[in-house]
């Protein structure tokens, strides 16, 4: 069995839509698949999800928001006719109605019920078009089906009753549609992940009937070592670990939400990157372990948005805890820490920007300067993370001086190294303004 899920570039109108439905019928073992909401037609057009949080937004501040409502629903009005459907579109502009005209008395939940249309009604209309055409296919309901989640609103996680109650989904003679981004709570509430969420729909259900495969259909022809809007014919990969695609993903790698890959890698299931508008393509696959290197490094990504807590203290390696209540502070101001070089008497804490938010930072230096008596805490902003990935790195040596020697030469100052214990990426800390370039000149060194 084949798990399935399409994104919203390969549901954007009725022509991806047929290409879709055609990918699924020219394979028996695709019985269960897992739609976006409508991406983008064009380059200036508007993904349905971004109108459906617009007019969410307009009907909280008090708008009736009339003609956005009827710029989203002709959308599906438009799809529904042209793969003669409309006998579809009554249901789905009353069930759109209904969701975004309720009254609202609590705007998170009020807005999880909003964003989840476009999926929803993106999964009834791909179900009614391949029974048109002769394919026994229903409408899966995430409700019915089990996928039970936490209770947090644009940041659900996955219960573990789900995988059982989802099971039974193996168990279907039809071709099965199930509508990724959201789920249910416990009370019935509907709950989102976050955006992106549908490939962690698709990776729940396949852990949940044990798949084969799980595929996930996008529009490049596989994953790359380097974004391709940055080089020129970039190297393709044709098989990864899920280690080094997290890795990867963490640094800015787009091609799957990072939170997508843990339920399929817990059941060792292969996932396989491929393309709706180039289905011959061998595309990328994720595997638990790799039997092809075609290169030392993986791939190079770069992301910016850091910032680093630098603090100083003479014989901090002698004051037992020091570390923990560095830990605490961050803790009590909700601030996670992703990376955390030190020396003897000096530790720098790598944090995101975003949550590390000027009014925390001020808390934050006045708590460690006070009650951990430091010389000196400082924080440095506008920090990027660059990052070489792949496993054959952790049998080679001098990967590291390679790379640090060649972003010297080409003029870059490194503010942080750091390697992973597994010693399969080595992180690079630069300036902003350097992220970009940085990861070209990496490219040119090992590829």
């Amino acid at each position: 069995m084949k798990v399935a899920k399409f994104g919203g570039s390969s549901l954007a109108d009725s022509s991806q839509i047929k290409k879709v439905c055609e990918i699924i019928i020219n394979d028996d073992e695709r019985k269960i698949i897992v739609v976006s909401a409508p991406g983008k037609r064009f380059s200036s057009d508007t993904k349905i999800t971004d109108m459906l949080i617009n007019i969410a937004n307009l009907r909280i501040s008090g708008s009736e928001a009339n003609n956005e409502f009827i710029a989203i629903t002709k959308r599906f009005e438009d799809i529904c006719s042209e793969l003669n459907i409309t006998f579809l579109y009554p249901s789905i502009f009353e069930h759109m109605k209904e969701t975004i005209y309720s009254p609202i008395n609590n705007k998170e939940r009020y807005m999880d019920a909003v964003k989840s249309l476009g999926e929803d009604c993106s999964a009834r209309i791909v179900a009614g078009y391949l029974n048109t055409i002769g394919h026994k296919a229903s409408y899966c309901n995430p409700k019915l089906a089990g996928l039970l989640l936490t209770v947090s609103f644009g940041h659900a996680q996955v219960l573990p009753d789900s995988y059982e109650r989802l099971s039974a989904l193996r168990e279907t003679d039809e071709i099965c549609i199930f509508p990724g981004f959201y789920g249910y709570s416990t009370d019935g509430e509907v709950i989102t992940f976050s955006r992106g969420g549908s490939d962690i729909t698709g990776s729940i259900l396949s852990a949940a009937v044990h798949a084969d495969i799980y595929e996930n259909w996008t529009d490049v022809d596989c994953v790359y070592a380097v974004n391709p809007c940055l080089v020129d014919r970039p190297f393709p990969i044709r098989e990864i670990t899920y280690d080094e695609m997290r890795e990867l993903a963490y640094a800015g790698f787009s091609v799957l939400h990072e939170e997508a890959l843990y339920p399929a890698f817990r059941k060792g299931i292969p996932v396989h990157i491929l393309n709706t508008n180039n289905p011959c393509c061998k595309g990328t696959k994720i595997v638990s372990k790799r039997r092809n290197y075609d290169s030392l490094v993986t791939g190079i990504a770069g992301e910016k948005g850091f910032c680093t807590l630098n603090i100083k203290k003479y014989l901090m390696n002698r004051e037992v805890g020091f570390a923990v209540k560095v830990f605490k502070i961050l803790a009590d101001e909700g601030v996670s820490i992703e990376h955390m070089p030190s020396g003897i008497d000096s530790i720098s804490i790598v944090l995101r920007s975003s949550d590390f938010t000027a009014e925390k930072e001020r808390r934050v230096i006045e708590r460690i300067s006070l009650d951990l008596e430091v010389d000196e805490v400082v924080v440095n902003r506008n920090l990027s993370i660059v990052m070489i990935v792949g496993e054959a790195m952790a049998n080679t040596v001098g990967t590291t001086a390679r790379a640090a020697t060649a972003l010297s030469k080409a003029g870059i100052n490194l503010e942080i190294i750091n390697q992973g214990a597994s010693e399969i990426s080595v992180m690079f800390g630069v300036k902003d303004e350097y992220c970009d370039y940085a990861v070209r000149v990496l490219y040119k060194e090992f590829f």
